[in-house]
């Protein structure tokens, strides 16, 4: 087990949920309507499972391992991936506000073009974590795997714990958004 391996597992889940958002950008861009309860699952799980769980982890329980290994917080991997994580936060409350209004109003556009910002930052973010940092922290945290795996999944389990949601509600949620606009594509 690498000590990444965990966040690894979050990014193939929330890499399903961009795909599903760009499947929903996609049909709402021809014209198809999505309710708004389904908008609502993408909202949560942008919101909760990405921004409060997984960053969560690495903002809690990662970073502060590499540091303690010198890794600086300040100029490097660590400050930029910080920064990322706050755009993330700002463009799915974009997304959510714009899922309000086309609910309110029908009109999708400003929608698509959120969800579209949405998907591009994410897909970019999870890329640069995948290839760069995540291989850095596995070689600078050799022999500390189970210990930093342990506290991923404590810090997981607090985080869902607090939402009232579990990994495998998030997981079923993904699923279901997933083959349901599917379905509709």
């Amino acid at each position: 087990m690498s000590s990444t391996e965990s966040l690894r597992n979050d990014h193939f889940l929330i890499e399903r949920m961009v795909r599903a958002l760009n499947t929903t950008a996609d049909l709402l861009k021809a014209g198809k309507g999505i309710p708004a309860p389904f908008l609502d699952q993408a909202i949560d799980f942008t919101k909760n499972f990405t921004n409060v769980c997984h960053h969560g982890k690495e903002e809690g329980s990662l970073f502060p391992a590499l540091e303690k290994r010198g890794m600086p917080r300040e100029g490097g991997p660590i400050a930029r991936m910080l920064f990322e994580h706050e755009m993330t936060k700002q463009l799915a409350d974009r997304m959510a506000a714009s899922a309000q209004a086309y609910v309110a109003t029908g009109d999708s556009a400003q929608l698509v073009a959120d969800i579209r910002a949405y998907t591009e930052h994410v897909s970019s973010h999870l890329a640069k974590e995948n290839l760069r940092l995540f291989v850095m922290a596995d070689m600078m945290l050799q022999g500390k795997a189970a210990q930093v795996g342990k506290e991923l999944a404590d810090t997981e389990e607090a985080k869902l714990k607090a939402l009232g949601k579990t990994r495998g509600h998030y997981e079923e949620l993904v699923s279901s958004y997933d083959a349901e606009i599917s379905r509709q594509g």
